[in-house]
């Protein structure tokens, strides 16, 4: 860049990118595409997740409302989305099987242990389709600012070069060089920061949703054991 042609307008975020080299270039438009990926991830998990709590308080209180599980189920329809539901109409399934076999204490144990099985397979089944694109944001947030520093470090050596080839260490030739490569571990900071900062969000969210199906597991474990005491 021209010494004299720094004014202000050089280093707004449109003439640091026009004038860096095709290295940081490249390592910019990735960054952004990174955070972009990102976004799309933490927007999609903001609005999963909140559904999900909405849907699950609903069939709580469905559950809690003093019908049978049975018409409770029923009422869920044949696929239902949410893991709640399913989770109930797996188990009745379980016990209406189970209900075909005679009655001991064996029989019983067998029955609980095999519903527990099921209940268990469907919690980790959901849980990590919960935590489907968390990865995505780890990688962003742990390789961003690694990728942001080294377009830095590229543009310094570019900058380095000019400076060599103009035989000028005037502040006006080194400080829009220096800018130019800065730039990079900024963009690199702006994709990993919401990246890191989502991720340990939705980790926590999805960690309290394991934990609710697994209450509700046990829940139901406990409701299908006091059904096979009363016919034991």
């Amino acid at each position: 860049m021209d010494p004299a042609a720094v004014t202000p307008a050089s280093f707004n975020f449109v003439t640091l990118f026009l004038e860096a080299s095709w290295v940081v270039k490249f390592v910019m438009l990735g960054l952004a595409a990174a955070s972009l990926w990102s976004w799309t991830v933490i927007l999609d998990k903001w609005v999963r997740f909140a559904s999900l709590n909405r849907q699950a308080d609903r069939f709580e209180v469905e559950v809690t409302s003093g019908k049978s599980l049975e018409d409770v189920a029923a009422g869920a329809g044949e696929r239902p989305r949410h893991a709640l539901p399913r989770m109930l109409q797996a188990a009745l399934r379980e016990w209406r099987d189970g209900r075909l076999k005679p009655a001991s204490e064996g029989q019983a144990a067998m029955l609980v242990q095999r519903i527990d099985r099921v209940l268990d397979t469907m919690i980790a089944r959901e849980s990590a389709r919960v935590e489907d694109g968390l990865g995505v944001l780890a990688i962003v947030a742990t390789a961003s600012p690694f990728i942001g520093l080294f377009g830095t470090v590229w543009g310094i050596m570019h900058a380095f070069q000019n400076i060599a080839i103009q035989k000028n260490t005037s502040l006006a030739v080194v400080a829009p060089a220096i800018a130019e490569a800065l730039f990079a571990t900024a963009v690199g900071l702006v994709a990993a920061i919401p990246a890191y900062i989502a991720f340990n969000a939705f980790s926590t969210k999805a960690g309290k949703y394991a934990a609710r199906l697994e209450g509700f597991a046990d829940d139901l474990s406990t409701a299908m054991q006091r059904r096979l005491a009363e016919r034991v």
